[in-house]
């Protein structure tokens, strides 16, 4: 066995594991789960750090299984959320389940024949059935108020942090989620959960439930919450969330975020969203901190995630892409851009929509860069502008008397000005 415990430990991915927990893994085999919130059909960033622990857990030589949270995820969670979730209807979150178990194939091997193949499994299977009464009788007398009222996370809530207080559903959330480690640990031999710091006392309640009534063993393993080191909330960006699913979050934007890092974020994250070797990473911080300038943590944080997230393909796109706003990219380059990453590169650029209609018969440059886009303030400045050799069309200088045709558009459908290097216009030709 690999040492489990000492891996997460180097990476900055432990924040509290009850005692013995090294020692019981390092025995043999063991199994432990991470439950997962499906009320998306997507994971974003903020689910990475889980998964990253499933995934040096399966390395080390044991057996993850990822808890789609069915059940949990229709009931509100008092650990620092105000709010309670929508309920959702069976159909919603089957779709769902089938979406994250996609995104986390890609890291866990849930396919092969291994003794450690990773599963999936959603506590709406076990919970179901489960009627108020029996639930109370089976599992509730084992757990008395006091214990639960100790719980940081319901304290917080009874204590004015929320203004409307705390719903019975919620307050009964961590005995469903004890619940299900007990279940899993008589069901799967699962002696191991592993979550969010902010998830410490529900999962200590499996723990105690698993104690209490099957007069077993079961440890807890929590990693920090990430944070940014400006304060700004990790994964989240001026749209919202990072998904992992490139129709919410394009690979180019995904690439982006990782590769906007500060050099602090860059040189911790590096050690928890990538599966380097503690050498490499070594050695890649000393050569960033030699030259900050290249971004070498950045780029190698970026491609890394990039990479596994998405494909070997879709970095490769995104760095061209990125190039096209800082390097010295030609029109065949922006031809290569589908119409998601163009639009996603010139984000914010100011656009005009323009008939295709207008363009069979050709535009004359000036009429463009005036009167159908407003570019320019007036036909003189066009003028002046093209005179200077500061007007492009598609990455390419274009001078007076030049005009624009069909066979100038980007995807079919858009055209790229510029004037001088930095002065961007999109034209969209609908």
């Amino acid at each position: 066995m690999k040492n489990f415990i000492e891996e997460v430990t180097w990476r900055g991915m432990l924040h509290d594991v009850m005692p013995g927990t090294e020692e019981h893994l390092m025995e043999q085999m063991r199994v432990a789960y991470v439950g997962i919130d499906p009320t998306a059909d997507s994971l974003h960033i903020g689910h990475l750090v889980g998964v990253m622990l499933l995934k040096h857990f399966q390395i080390a030589g044991h057996k993850p299984l990822a808890l789609i949270g069915g059940a949990t995820g229709m009931i509100g969670d008092p650990s620092g959320k105000s709010t309670e979730r929508n309920l959702l209807d069976e159909a919603a979150l089957r779709h769902n389940q089938n979406a994250i178990k996609e995104q986390l194939s890609r890291f866990l091997d849930f396919e092969s024949d291994v003794q450690n193949a990773a599963e999936l499994v959603n506590n709406y299977d076990w919970m179901k059935e489960f009627s108020f009464l029996e639930f109370i009788r089976t599992v509730g007398k084992h757990i008395t108020v006091n214990y639960m009222m100790a719980k940081d996370s319901v304290k917080k809530r009874l204590n004015g942090e929320a203004q409307d207080g705390m719903s019975f559903t919620e307050f009964t959330y961590q005995l469903i989620q004890g619940y299900d480690f007990l279940h899993l640990y008589k069901d799967k031999s699962c002696t191991l959960q592993m979550g969010g710091s902010d998830q410490w006392g529900n999962i200590t309640t499996g723990t105690e439930l698993v104690r209490r009534m099957e007069s077993g063993k079961a440890f807890a393993l929590t990693c920090p919450l990430i944070t940014k080191a400006d304060g700004t909330k990790f994964g989240k960006s001026e749209g919202g969330n990072i998904w992992l699913d490139a129709e919410r979050t394009s690979p180019y934007k995904f690439y982006q975020y990782w590769l906007n890092t500060s050099d602090v974020d860059a040189e911790k994250y590096i050690k928890i969203f990538t599966f380097l070797s503690k050498e490499e990473i070594e050695k890649l911080t000393i050569e960033h901190q030699e030259a900050p300038h290249l971004r070498a943590l950045q780029k190698k944080l970026a491609e890394e995630i990039t990479v596994m997230v998405h494909s070997r393909e879709d970095f490769e796109n995104a760095v061209k892409a990125s190039g096209i706003l800082f390097g010295n990219a030609s029109t065949d380059d922006l031809k290569q851009l589908d119409s998601k990453t163009f639009l996603d590169v010139f984000d914010g650029v100011p656009q005009a929509e323009i008939t295709k209609a207008d363009l069979e018969a050709g535009l004359d440059i000036v009429t463009v860069l005036n009167e159908k886009s407003g570019f320019m303030k007036s036909n003189g400045e066009a003028r002046r502008s093209l005179t200077e050799n500061s007007i492009s069309v598609n990455r390419e200088k274009v001078q007076e008397g030049f005009t624009l045709t069909t066979n100038d558009l980007i995807n079919n459908e858009f055209v790229l000005l510029q004037k001088g290097k930095k002065n961007y216009f999109v034209l969209r030709f609908v």
